[in-house]
C-alpha cells in the first residue's frame, strides 16, 4: 500500500512560482501512474496533471497548461508539481494520488491512494 505525503504549498503573490513534492512509501514507487488534484473552497476536487510510470508521458488540465510541469524522480520516491505565473484561481488543496499500472488518467476514481493535502494560496 503506497503512502503519499505533499509539501510545499504556501502563501504567495500573483505570478509567483512553487514546487510541490509528493513523497511516496511503501511498495515499488516505478509501479505506480501520479497524479496531482486540487479542491477549491466549495468546489469538487479537479484534476490537474498526470505522469506515467516512467515519466515519459503527461497530461494536464487546460486551465494550467503551459504553467505547471509534473516530473518524477523514481530513484527518489517523489513526484513534483512545479507551478508558475499562479493565479488567484489556483488557490486550492492540492493532493497528490497514486495507482498501480495502467495508463495516465484524470478520472479521481482511478485512483488508490491519496495524500493529506498541501494549501496553496495565491493572492491578487
Amino acid at each position: 500500500q503506497a503512502q503519499l505525503v505533499e509539501s510545499g504549498g504556501g502563501l504567495v503573490q500573483a505570478g509567483a512560482s512553487l514546487r510541490l513534492s509528493c513523497a511516496a512509501s511503501g511498495r515499488t514507487f516505478s509501479n505506480y501512474v501520479m497524479g496531482w488534484f486540487r479542491q477549491a473552497p466549495e468546489k469538487e476536487r479537479e484534476f490537474v496533471a498526470t505522469i506515467s510510470r516512467s515519466g515519459g508521458n503527461t497530461d494536464y488540465a487546460n486551465s494550467v497548461k503551459g504553467r505547471f510541469t509534473i516530473s518524477r524522480d523514481n530513484a527518489k520516491n517523489t513526484v513534483y508539481l512545479q507551478m508558475n505565473s499562479l493565479e488567484p484561481e489556483d488557490t486550492a488543496v492540492y493532493y497528490c494520488a497514486a495507482y498501480r499500472w495502467g495508463p495516465i488518467t484524470h478520472k479521481i476514481s482511478d485512483y488508490d491512494y491519496w495524500g493529506q493535502g498541501t494549501q496553496v494560496t495565491v493572492s491578487s
